[in-house]
């Protein structure tokens, strides 16, 4: 569907005005988003850019950090899938994850490549003032790591066992970075170390760092590992500091990563603009999952304007080629995914719901908040369908998903309480 097109004839003028006359008496019953996915192309391209759906306000600055998984943002924006929607994308380069939520939440950034946890935490009043929020979709599953200091290696260090014994063993504190309090990568790290029977918080220290000054501070010795994105885990190994000790996807197999944040005000105010936001960012991601496609947006992303890293260091994991700098090396069949038919970019209300059981895991809330109630107030699944369903993209019948975490529990979403409380570690 696009809105750059000539002005349209007058028959196509009659056949726009035929067609929704006929199909009035259906809309009740069908609702809009599936009343557009009937309507031919032609005729939706033309009713997109003049009816109704035009969006409010027609440039939008989309804030994000130097990840490889701020891909979506930058080819809607450099390949001109935004303007195929009426909008203009401005992507802009932020410093670090607090950054990008204080200027959400005052209206610099009309919305971000975020954290999903950081999106909650606001909604939540953790981690930063409280702003009700809204995840548009998700941008990206797997594809996060977790990196070792070499130091750590050469005291005999491997895997998640090994590094129990050294610190049950040394009498020293040892320290791990994450990139923000309520984030996915804090969440990764306290998730795996807890699996091998570390508390992050009693057995370690824990320090937040942002993603692209992790290298540099393993390399001065300011940490002995970090949870991050790529390409930050394979720039360690690139530059001979570290190397990876697990991935994101051995700890949840295509678990929720970042998502398109906006606050609830913005959409509220601006629905056709957020709408339209979704189909440009889902076009892109459809676009960087093609496989023939990830070398030249691993090039892409790599300038300084962007990721700012070697093009090797980006392209190899994002192209599921993995090495984790200590002798094995593997084709990762679960490795960054952005698009998947539409599975990776709906916002699973039970996706939002385990960070919150996470956040009550570690102590974060003190008290268990309404689970299911907070997820269907944030996750705008209402515009994500209304945008998926006008671009032909399937959305999956139901909005809770089952998946196996690498300690053998099973998240479902069906007792949130329930799960929060089973951890042996837990605040």
């Amino acid at each position: 569907m696009s809105v750059e097109q000539k002005t349209p004839t007058t028959a196509v003028d009659n056949s726009r005005r035929n067609f929704f006359r006929a199909s009035a008496a259906s809309a009740g019953i069908l609702g809009a988003s599936a009343l557009m996915g009937m309507v031919p192309e032609k005729l939706r391209s033309s009713a997109w850019a003049a009816g109704t759906d035009k969006p409010e306000i027609t440039e939008v600055k989309i804030g994000f950090i130097p990840l490889t998984d701020c891909a979506p943002i930058v080819v809607a924006a450099e390949m001109g899938f935004d303007k195929k929607y009426g909008i203009k994308i401005t992507p802009s380069k932020e410093a670090s994850w607090a950054g990008i939520r204080d200027k959400m939440v005052n209206g610099e950034l009309q919305a971000a490549h975020v954290l999903y946890g950081l999106v909650y935490g606001v909604q939540l009043g953790i981690g930063g003032q409280q702003k009700d929020m809204n995840v548009l979709m998700t941008l990206n599953n797997n594809g996060q790591g977790i990196t070792l200091a070499n130091q750590i290696r050469e005291k005999g260090v491997k895997d998640g066992a090994s590094l129990k014994r050294l610190i049950n063993n040394e009498n020293r504190d040892y320290t791990f970075a994450q990139t923000f309090p309520t984030g996915t990568h804090a969440m990764w790290l306290y998730y795996w170390l807890a699996a091998y029977g570390i508390d992050p918080f009693k057995d370690a220290k824990t320090i937040v760092v942002p993603p692209p000054q992790m290298v540099a501070n393993m390399r001065i010795g300011n940490m002995d590992g970090y949870c991050v994105g790529e390409p930050w885990n394979a720039r360690a190994i690139h530059d001979k500091v570290g190397f990876t000790v697990a991935t994101s996807q051995d700890i949840w197999t295509d678990h929720p990563e970042k998502v398109l944040g906006t606050t609830a005000e913005f959409a509220a105010k601006n629905p056709n603009t957020a709408r339209a936001m979704i189909m440009a960012i889902l076009e892109a991601c459809r676009y960087i999952d093609a496989t023939a496609n990830r070398p030249k947006v691993a090039k892409l992303i790599a300038s300084k304007s962007y990721v700012n890293a070697p093009e090797e260091v980006i392209e190899g994991r994002f192209l599921g080629h993995y090495d984790n700098g200590i002798g094995k090396k593997w084709e990762d069949p679960n490795y960054m995914k952005f698009f998947n038919d539409g599975k990776v970019s709906f916002p699973y209300l039970s996706d939002g719901m385990w960070f919150l059981t996470q956040h009550k895991r570690w102590g974060l809330l003190k008290s268990d908040p309404d689970y299911l109630g907070i997820a269907k107030k944030v996750n705008r699944i209402d515009l994500y369908t209304d945008a998926a369903t006008a671009l032909g993209i399937a959305v999956p019948s139901d909005p809770m998903r089952s998946s196996k975490l690498i300690d053998g529990v099973v998240w479902d979403g069906k007792d949130p309480q329930a799960y929060a409380a089973s951890f042996k570690i837990k605040a």
